[in-house]
């Protein structure tokens, strides 16, 4: 008989305390990004960089194709991104760009190649979609770039592209190994 009067308080209490907070989704979650293009443009001919990895970490490696650069020329970049592991793909550029307060691309090079960023947020803070690169002499290279999701871009150093004190997530890092001739 005690065992009917306790069962109705212990199915409530289950209810109240099994419940997970109804927290709302973070908006501005991390991006899915299996697809990463820069096209890089000077004296009317276009240098392509592409990353692809569709089927994400642990799958099959990713495909990265690149074109040799010219020596000591200065290149306008531009990236565009994809999630590709949707169908249709989904181009992720614009959402990017909206964002920006949130984004911010990291440009590294093992040579004497340069990068300058061209655009930026509202607040005048660097994003990336758009640079400038201007390689050295010729030789071998690597350019990492790097997208930070809620990068601290008041941070030393961030807002000249060190991504050191950065902070914040890293939503894709690639590694292209270019020649420079």
């Amino acid at each position: 008989m005690k065992i009917v009067k306790l069962l109705p308080i212990a199915l409530v209490s289950l209810a109240l305390f099994s419940c997970e907070p109804n927290d709302p989704t973070d908006p501005h979650e991390g991006e899915v990004i299996t697809t990463l293009n820069v096209d890089l443009e000077a004296g009317g001919s276009t240098v392509t960089l592409n990353f692809q990895d569709v089927d994400g970490d642990g799958g099959d490696p990713p495909v990265i194709t690149t074109e040799k650069l010219a020596a000591n020329t200065t290149y306008a970049g531009s990236i565009t991104l994809f999630n590709e592991s949707e169908t249709p793909a989904e181009e992720l550029t614009a959402e990017i760009f909206d964002e920006a307060a949130e984004h911010q691309f990291f440009f590294a090079t093992t040579g004497a190649t340069m990068f300058a960023y061209s655009d930026q947020d509202n607040d005048g803070n660097p994003l990336g979609l758009s640079f400038e690169l201007t390689t050295g002499d010729a030789g071998n290279e690597s350019y990492t770039i790097t997208l930070r999701h809620e990068p601290d871009k008041t941070a030393a150093g961030v807002s000249t592209g060190d991504i050191t004190n950065a902070g914040g997530e890293t939503d894709i890092e690639v590694v292209f190994d270019v020649v420079v001739e």
